[in-house]
């Protein structure tokens, strides 16, 4: 797919990816919809990206569905495609937490609705002080659980505080967000490239069978049947991790204390 509204650039196995509609406040339309899904849900076969950052152009991270051109959509109105319509948007977050590349998000201003969904989705989560984040849906007429929100709020800071925010619409600042747990830093603007870079360079330092691993095991952990199964995974990944050819390089960089040089996987 060619994108018009997402800008995706590869660099040393890291994809920066940018919503890029700044005018609009990278708000969500069927075509930014359309390619970050293709993006997300093509993360899964490839071997030359190891770490993502997802950011928005301009001074919003994304500010949810863009209402103005879908109250100019004429398309058919029925339950059946609407439900199809929706599914389009949900299956983003659904890929993003399916694809094994950890996702760093850039979050700077708005973060609302299908934003602070896209926020949530992610592995690591950085902001900038105008940070502001809420479950809009709920502010238009519609319910506050919407893409994934109703899942992963309540696992980041509880029910009473999910429930807060989500039967509320209030927004959430960046010292909340930190107060929360929900962000790992507040930065200012101009330091927030700098900060995922930092984040990404540790995250390689991992070998890529471990980094894919490791956010694989996360994933199913919040969910476990209780701690035997979380460590029945953990002692799974570890066995598999030590028989990978990068083990051994691994080990090397760390005791000679340099940047490990893993073997180039190509998708």
């Amino acid at each position: 797919m060619t994108y018009e509204h997402l800008d995706v650039r590869i660099e040393d196995q890291v994809a920066w990816a940018t919503m890029n509609r700044p005018d609009r406040l990278n708000a969500l339309n069927p075509r930014l919809v359309e390619e970050l899904r293709d993006f997300f849900t093509g993360l899964y076969w490839r071997r030359d990206v190891r770490v993502v950052v997802l950011r928005g152009a301009g001074r919003a991270f994304c500010a949810g569905l863009d209402l103005k051109e879908r109250s100019g959509d004429n398309a058919d109105r029925s339950v059946g495609a609407g439900l199809t319509g929706q599914r389009r948007i949900s299956e983003i977050v659904i890929a993003m937490r399916r694809c094994p590349q950890p996702i760093i998000a850039c979050v700077d201003g708005a973060a609302s609705g299908g934003g602070f969904a896209l926020a949530l989705a992610s592995d690591v989560r950085i902001a900038t002080p105008s940070l502001k984040m809420n479950a809009a849906f709920i502010r238009i007429g519609l319910s506050a659980c919407d893409i994934g929100v109703s899942y992963f709020l309540p696992r980041m800071v509880g029910s009473s505080v999910a429930a807060e925010y989500m039967l509320t619409g209030r927004f959430m600042g960046a010292e909340r967000a930190y107060q929360l747990g929900l962000v790992s830093r507040i930065v200012e603007p101009d330091a927030l490239e700098a900060e995922a870079r930092d984040f990404a360079a540790d995250m390689l330092h991992a070998t890529p069978l471990g980094l894919r691993l490791t956010k694989e095991a996360l994933n199913h952990a919040i969910d476990a049947q209780g701690l035997e199964a979380a460590i029945a995974m953990e002692d799974r990944n570890q066995i598999l991790c030590a028989q990978d050819g990068d083990f051994g390089e691994g080990v090397r960089a760390f005791l000679e204390k340099r940047k490990p040089v893993y073997a180039t996987r190509e998708s």
